[in-house]
């Protein structure tokens, strides 16, 4: 049977606070991303993304978007921690999230360097201002990443005409091995030396030291990054289930950069007309198979506080989704959702914790509503289960509640 599942994520284009917010990650109890976009754009207009039920999972209409009879839609919430991108991304596809710690690397720091120099690297602590990292094989860097909440994740740091990326991301998995932060990052470019990680360093609240991304010249050139989650395992999720099935597996976006697909096809972008593009495209090449598409400028407007670039955003992406309607055969599946929230008016550039919607077409299908899901984890599951395959680690299948046959 030819027959393929299209799942869109949003990246950051939230419904409203998931109920824990205030406890769970106080600040974000007030936030609503697509609220605060309609507040200041009370007339925007998303044609395709209205038919597809956007307002009947807001639970509310707008100026110009009213509830659509015909659409299939619900909400998730999130099981993972916080609010992000990475695991949203490794839940969606069917990891039972993990609760990480939240550690500056000082507590980790001779733990970190004990089992570096065990497993025989060269291993040197960097110490300022009283707070230290450490320097692997002269030009590995591992210490706090100051781009996300401060203590969720660790930076692995190198540049690549000093230090090939393959040894920088074994360094990186030994260090993986030891420390329970949400994430290890592993990345690096060409063209930088140790001198520009070293003008990147900083001091944050007199307890987090690290290498700051954005000044370490990393991104300029030969940029190469690989997110290294706590709890996560890739055997478990839709994409190597499915690979290992023989079904195609196509990842477009930066799902591509964070989501193993060892035995698919993973294509990484970041301009949204092309993401759409490559969507409709990857949809022509396969008769059969599975596709993931991250929008992740709509992420980039709310980390910008823009209501205006997002609104811009969101108006390119449901263009593209008029040729992604157009092509989708009898028994294709089409999930566009997001993987948390990032309201623009929040008054940080942080993402928030949101539910966020579930928006479902199979032509058959219509006037569905699948109420509010627990984990993102139900879209991975309904994927497997649509192609008759082992089920994923977490979720729930939605797809008899929409009775498809």
């Amino acid at each position: 049977m030819k027959r393929r599942f299209i799942v869109v994520v949003l990246d950051g284009f939230g419904m409203g606070a998931m109920n824990d917010a205030s406890i769970a990650r106080p600040g974000d109890e007030t936030a609503g991303t697509l609220r605060s976009i309609l507040e200041d754009y009370p007339d925007l207009k998303l044609p395709n993304l209205e038919k597809l039920g956007l307002m009947n999972a807001y639970g509310k209409e707008s100026n110009l978007m009213k509830y659509s009879p015909e659409a299939n839609y619900g909400k998730s919430e999130l099981m993972h921690y916080g609010a992000d991108t990475f695991m949203g991304h490794q839940e969606i596809m069917g990891t039972l999230p993990k609760k990480p710690d939240v550690q500056p690397f000082q507590t980790k720091v001779d733990v970190v360097y004990n089992h570096l120099k065990e497993n025989g690297y060269k291993v040197e602590y960097v110490e300022k201002q009283g707070l230290r990292y450490v320097v692997a094989e002269d030009y590995v860097t591992v210490a706090d990443n100051l781009e996300a909440d401060l203590g969720m994740c660790y930076n692995v740091t190198a540049p690549l005409d000093y230090c090939p990326f393959e040894k920088e991301l074994e360094i990186a998995e030994c260090v993986r091995e030891v420390v329970t932060v949400g994430r290890v990052i592993v990345f690096g470019g060409t063209g930088n030396n140790m001198q520009d990680l070293w003008n990147a360093e900083e001091i944050r609240e007199g307890k987090f030291i690290g290498i700051a991304s954005a000044k370490s010249k990393s991104y300029e050139q030969g940029y190469e990054c690989r997110h290294l989650g706590y709890g996560v395992n890739k055997n478990v999720q839709a994409p190597t289930i499915l690979t290992r099935n023989n079904i195609p597996c196509i990842l477009i976006g930066k799902v591509a950069d964070i989501v193993a697909n060892d035995n698919g096809e993973s294509i990484s972008c970041v301009p949204t007309s092309e993401c759409m593009e490559l969507t409709y495209e990857a949809m022509q090449k396969i008769d059969e198979g599975f596709i993931c598409t991250n929008v992740q400028e709509t992420d980039l407007a709310g980390h910008s506080q823009s209501t205006k670039e997002y609104k811009h955003i969101l108006e390119i992406a449901d263009k593209g989704f008029e040729k992604i309607l157009a092509e989708l055969r009898d028994d294709d599946v089409l999930v566009v959702m997001a993987d948390h929230g990032n309201d623009p008016k929040i008054g940080s550039s942080r993402h928030t914790r949101e539910c966020v919607p579930l928006l479902i077409k199979h032509k058959d299908i219509k006037g569905v509503n699948i109420g509010l899901r627990k984990s993102l984890s139900d879209v991975g599951a309904s994927v497997c289960d649509y192609f008759d395959v082992e089920a994923p680690d977490n979720g729930t299948s939605f797809l008899d509640l929409i009775k498809y046959i």
